[in-house]
């Protein structure tokens, strides 16, 4: 087994102090209330025997005993299976199913949208925000619906959702100019202990 892990004898998240994707998994730990170690790492400070555990060398990465996993949807997934109270995945299938297209849908519309907008500068900077700020625009309707998304109590997407929402403004995307739904969805998801519990001190500026 890699030294970081041997290292180590409870679960350990190997985390970023300003991730999306991190994030997301620090929720779901707070939400359980999970005894963990959480590592949050600088880009240029990753162990070098992490990529003994994770081939990508990347975070997130989570060690629980000798099992080491990687892929945000694998940790979050496995996290709600190994701790099952409170549970944050739906119990029939078509329900999971609903849940794990959600997600999918999330990751490829606003994570790889926030990635976009993180990464681009001048005219391309302002067509990246354009095109997050219409997805999430057309998305308004689902928001109205249910407190949380597409479900009357908190879930795994809300996890997911969350970093996204309290992200925006510091990406440049006025919260208070989008659709009021979105504006009381954000507002409820990030005032939850869970959810502040999560923050990092990086995350916390954003809002600064």
């Amino acid at each position: 087994m890699a030294l970081v892990a041997n290292r180590r004898s409870v679960m350990t998240l190997f985390s970023a102090h300003d991730c999306v994707r991190c994030h997301r998994v620090r929720i779901i730990l707070a939400e359980k209330d999970i005894a963990v170690d959480v590592v949050n790492l600088g880009p240029d400070e990753l162990p070098e025997d992490l990529s003994d555990l994770n081939p990508y060398n990347e975070v997130p990465t989570l060690v629980d005993r000798d099992l080491a996993l990687y892929g945000t949807h694998v940790i979050t997934e496995y996290l709600d299976e190994r701790f099952p109270h409170p549970p944050l995945m739906p119990v029939d299938p078509v329900s999971r199913a609903a849940a794990r297209l959600a997600l999918y849908r999330v990751e490829r519309d606003w994570y790889e949208g926030l990635d976009a907008v993180q990464q681009a500068s001048g005219s391309g900077l302002t067509k990246a925000r354009k095109i997050l700020r219409e997805s999430l625009v057309s998305s308004a309707e689902i928001f109205e619906l249910k407190p949380y998304f597409l479900s009357d109590e908190f879930s795994i997407v809300d996890c997911a959702i969350a970093p996204v929402m309290w992200r925006l403004p510091a990406v440049g995307i006025d919260l208070t100019a989008l659709p009021q739904a979105i504006q009381e969805y954000a507002d409820r998801v990030c005032k939850r202990e869970s959810f502040q519990v999560s923050l990092t001190e990086a995350e916390r500026e954003l809002r600064l």
